[in-house]
């Protein structure tokens, strides 16, 4: 008998239907689901993508999976690594020098792990974490602080280096991809190239 009064009477429905979507939207907002800009480029103004991308070997580099196999398997982290351009225009590592003797080698592994002590962090931090003009602050794996913002393009800012790709996964790392190499100033003038040689 009620069914019928509810469907007959026009404000009693409305009402009915009006507390229905309060409901809903009570409980969305609870859960408060974030929306994921996972494996899009950094900066791209189309609509995001719900799925997250996982890496394919290639994407990350020789330099990049260096630094993913350097982490344990069996815990969480993000890492911000640097694009292959990044390593070449920063630290001067290219693939095909950086491997060709053992001294190199050795030399290459030794920057590759300091700069993973600078840019892991023991955890996972996706983008959307972060909010534009707001910054969160997180210590890397090294003890050296990380200042996480977010630019209005959308692009993660990390102590001064741009995003060029955002919350991508590989196995349980959480992968960003940088345009820049973050290090502290005294390991940034130890591997800087001299200017003054010939």
């Amino acid at each position: 008998m009620k069914r019928s009064f509810i469907l007959k009477n026009p404000i009693a429905f409305v009402f009915m239907i009006l507390s229905l979507c309060c409901v809903l939207i009570v409980l969305i907002t609870t859960l408060r689901l974030p929306e994921l800009t996972v494996g899009v480029k950094a900066g791209a103004r189309d609509k995001v993508s719900l799925i997250r991308k996982v890496l394919k070997d290639d994407e990350l580099g020789k330099f990049g999976e260096m630094m993913i196999e350097m982490l344990p398997e069996d815990l969480a982290f993000t890492v911000f690594i640097p694009s292959e351009k990044a390593f070449e225009r920063e630290l001067s590592l290219r693939v095909n020098e950086s491997f060709t003797s053992t001294e190199k080698m050795d030399d290459t592994y030794a920057v590759i792990s300091r700069i993973l002590g600078f840019s892991a962090v023991p955890r996972t931090i996706y983008s959307t974490l972060v909010d534009y003009g707001s910054e969160i602050i997180y210590d890397a794996v090294s003890g050296f602080t990380l200042n996480i913002s977010k630019d209005r393009n959308g692009r993660l800012v990390v102590n001064g280096v741009r995003s060029e790709m955002v919350d991508l996964k590989k196995k349980d790392v959480l992968v960003h991809i940088m345009d820049g190499v973050i290090m502290d100033a005294s390991f940034e003038q130890s591997v800087k190239p001299d200017d003054n040689e010939d």
